[in-house]
């Protein structure tokens, strides 16, 4: 069989960033990579499980919701793919983003999604994991550009 895209990229080399992952006819996949790959250091599965909600219910939310076609996490428990329509530029990508991550990191009171009839896993939250990880991923793309998409080759 072919190897997926995603299995392509040097896991070796990644760090924490933002990145453009694929792009698939009008579809734009980016790579929010929020632990380095292999570092024995991975979103615990209620952070996790919370960024989801709060990501999700963000940029379904911005004024770019009509271009967010998914927000979910990776299964190696080390960042989210972001998909968006690729009439949202890198620079409003990135925006996004950051504009999600400071809504964690700000967020208090109830969880969007959280109530058994909301939720296959209503029991597995961590707002205060989310958080942590939302004002560190901050930081990480504070300055970050455009220029930086580009995976590391």
């Amino acid at each position: 069989m072919k190897q997926i895209a995603s299995f392509c990229v040097d896991h070796d080399k990644l760090k924490k960033g933002m990145y453009i992952s694929r792009i698939d006819g009008d579809v734009v996949t980016y790579d929010l990579r929020m632990k380095r790959p292999n570092g024995g250091d991975y979103l615990s599965n209620g952070a996790l499980h919370t960024l989801e909600h709060l990501l999700a219910t963000y940029a379904r939310n911005s004024a770019l919701a009509d271009q967010v076609v998914y927000v979910g996490p990776m299964g190696c428990r080390t960042g989210f793919y972001l998909l968006l329509r690729d009439t949202v530029t890198p620079e409003q990508a990135i925006a996004l983003s950051r504009d999600a991550l400071a809504f964690v990191a700000s967020f208090s009171g109830e969880i969007p999604g959280t109530k058994p009839r909301e939720c296959g896993n209503c029991l597995e939250h961590d707002l205060p994991g989310a958080k942590a990880v939302a004002e560190d991923m901050l930081d990480v793309l504070k300055h970050w550009a455009k220029e930086n998409l580009a995976y590391e080759a």
